[in-house]
């Protein structure tokens, strides 16, 4: 079992409150991510819940036990940093096993743990090398495997992915995703990836300031935000954000996400003048500045030629749009 629950956490650090009021149920088995802006609090929510910080104030309970006053090692919950953080003299299997070595585990069983880990995250060519031998990505995977040998109720990631390429993120990524189906483990996850969240996720909690703006499946908050915040944060490239006075719509703010924007040489909606053009490929994005609603961000499916400066008229699919008032809040 491995759920978990928070109750109104708060966390000042002097005069600065870091995190303002959290409350947050994490069902057994889930792969919850916490995603947000530099500052916003989500590693240091992770460290309350690892007891690594101490809570000003809440309650955080593991299947149902107040954990507050235990120390990390009393949790029964692994932890995976950024850093890897393996013992550079030891080998691959040893800081694997070191934990349960630690913990009075017999030789055998210690064994037999690293191994069945090891198999899981294709280890098994590497086990007696030490980190200085190893990969960035293999790194990642000693520390995840260090994580698994322990059988913790909670997994906890803290920016795993962050010191690597872009082509091992994705392969980790999708390493990460398939050991929580193996395992059935409850996992938490930071990051400040979108892309992350999006693909890892069973919820996404985003937060802003210490405090949560929404929780929701990945295509819930992409297709349902709550405020700008969350529907400029999720999706990418982000959403665009128009006058809606200049559009005859209702509210402050109108949001088009860039697929819903359609581009045209002969006539639209509003005027503008191609700015930059990425062709990735499969896609093309083109980024042109309105007078009235500033740089905007198009969407275009396959390859596009588009010149820089060139005049172009953008049409929003309004059926697909979204409204805010003046503080951000989504009318409905």
């Amino acid at each position: 079992m491995g759920a978990l629950e928070l109750k109104n956490i708060t966390k000042s650090f002097g005069a600065t409150d870091v995190i303002k009021g959290v409350d947050l149920t994490v069902k057994d088995g889930e792969f919850c991510v916490f995603v947000g802006p530099s500052g916003c609090g989500k590693s240091t929510l992770l460290r309350i819940i690892a007891g690594l910080e101490d809570a000003s104030a809440g309650d955080i309970l593991l299947d149902g036990k107040r954990v507050n006053e235990l120390a990390p090692a009393k949790r029964e919950l692994a932890m995976v940093f950024q850093s890897y953080a393996l013992y550079p003299h030891l080998t691959v299997r040893d800081n694997m096993g070191l934990a349960l070595k630690q913990a009075g585990v017999s030789k055998a069983e210690t064994r037999a743990a690293t191994d069945r880990a090891a198999e899981m995250l294709s280890l098994g060519p590497l086990m007696e090398r030490r980190p200085a031998e190893l990969s960035g990505g293999q790194r990642q995977r000693v520390a995840i495997g260090r994580a698994i040998v322990r059988r913790p109720k909670l997994f906890l990631f803290d920016e795993p992915l962050s010191n690597l390429d872009a082509a091992l993120r994705v392969a980790t990524r999708i390493e990460i995703a398939r050991l929580h189906r193996e395992l059935s483990a409850t996992m938490i996850y930071v990051t400040h990836d979108q892309v992350e969240a999006m693909t890892l996720a069973d919820r996404i909690v985003v937060l802003r300031g210490g405090v949560v703006e929404q929780v929701g499946a990945p295509m819930e908050l992409y297709n349902d935000p709550a405020n700008t915040f969350v529907a400029g944060f999720i999706g990418s490239p982000q959403m665009n954000f128009l006058k809606s006075g200049a559009l005859g719509q209702r509210g402050e703010t109108t949001g088009i996400r860039p697929e819903h924007l359609e581009i045209s040489r002969e006539s639209g909606s509003f005027e503008g003048r191609v700015s930059h053009v990425e062709k990735l490929g499969g896609e093309t994005l083109v980024y042109v500045r309105s007078e009235i609603h500033g740089l905007l961000t198009v969407r275009l499916f396959g390859e596009h030629s588009y010149s820089v400066d060139e005049a172009v008229w953008l049409s929003p699919d309004m059926g697909r749009a979204f409204h805010f008032d003046s503080a951000g809040l989504r009318l409905r």
